[in-house]
């Protein structure tokens, strides 16, 4: 009986924090998250196969209203504003992609430095409260201005804006936990400061920083959108949905419909994340 339930037990044990986290693709709020993630990332991922024609077709059709053939109409040049919204999209879950897993990881390290020294945990501490003292916006557009507008600003300004959150949530998880006992007894032992570090002070942090990296992805494409509105994001003809936000400002009052499709699908992508982050959340609390 012994040797039958032994492989069985082993393979129920196999990667348990991952089977944790799917737990949270089980409540209603998960699986609406992951129904309208799968939608949105898969549209952007085959918009070259669903729309070959690219996004900067240009028809002499113009400022069109809503309809069966173009469901958001039209921009100025006559181009489709739902195939430029879902190459849009494209663009910021290509940036989030990137930045945030960065800004994390990051983070992350710099908010468990002080593992390795106390002294440097103060005073990395003390470099994420001046970033914190500037609104995000601001701290994207200073570091857009430094660097110019564009894919590595941007990405630049997204990874430092996501850096004092998960830095602060790593310092505290290293505050609560330097004085257990496992830590205690690991040092006493003269375990290496950074073996402490990755093996027994970084597991518990874990679950608070992919709840939070969840949040962050929504920041992230509002930072993008925030920036292109203002002519400081991703320039034109590469679409964004913060480009086509800053362009259909300028039609607002003859064409009111054109910025329904960017705005709805920041709208969809926001609540997919955040009902995500809610049943992360909940199902890492419980367990």
């Amino acid at each position: 009986m012994t040797e039958i339930s032994t492989p069985s037990h082993k393979r129920s044990r196999l990667n348990p924090t991952l089977a944790r986290y799917l737990q949270a693709f089980t409540t209603p709020k998960g699986q609406i998250a992951l129904a309208l993630i799968v939608l949105l990332a898969g549209v952007a991922l085959l918009a070259p196969v669903i729309y070959p024609q690219g996004h900067d077709l240009q028809t002499r059709d113009s400022l069109l209203p809503v309809s069966w053939a173009h469901p958001f109409g039209t921009d100025e040049l006559g181009r489709d504003i739902l195939v430029r919204s879902i190459y849009g999209l494209r663009t910021d879950l290509a940036l989030a992609s990137v930045a945030v897993p960065i800004s994390m990881i990051l983070g992350t390290f710099l908010g468990l430095s002080g593992a390795l020294s106390p002294r440097l945990g103060v005073l990395v501490q003390r470099a994420l409260d001046i970033i914190v003292g500037f609104p995000g916006l601001i701290l994207a557009i200073c570091v857009v201005l430094v660097l110019g507008a564009g894919w590595t600003a941007l990405l630049v300004a997204i990874v430092v804006g996501g850096l004092p959150s998960f830095g602060r949530l790593a310092r505290a998880t290293l505050l609560s936990q330097q004085h257990q006992e496992y830590v205690i007894a690991a040092r006493t032992l003269g375990v290496d400061k950074w073996r402490i570090m990755v093996r027994h002070i970084l597991p518990n942090a874990i679950d608070p920083i992919i709840v939070q990296g969840a949040v962050f992805v929504v920041a992230a494409v509002f930072t993008e959108a925030a920036l292109s509105i203002v002519g400081l994001g991703l320039q034109p003809p590469e679409p964004s949905l913060g480009i086509l936000l800053n362009i259909g400002m300028r039609y607002i009052t003859i064409a009111p419909f054109y910025i329904l499709g960017p705005t709805l699908i920041l709208l969809l992508l926001a609540l997919a994340f955040s009902l995500l982050a809610d049943a992360l959340n909940r199902t890492v609390n419980r367990t």
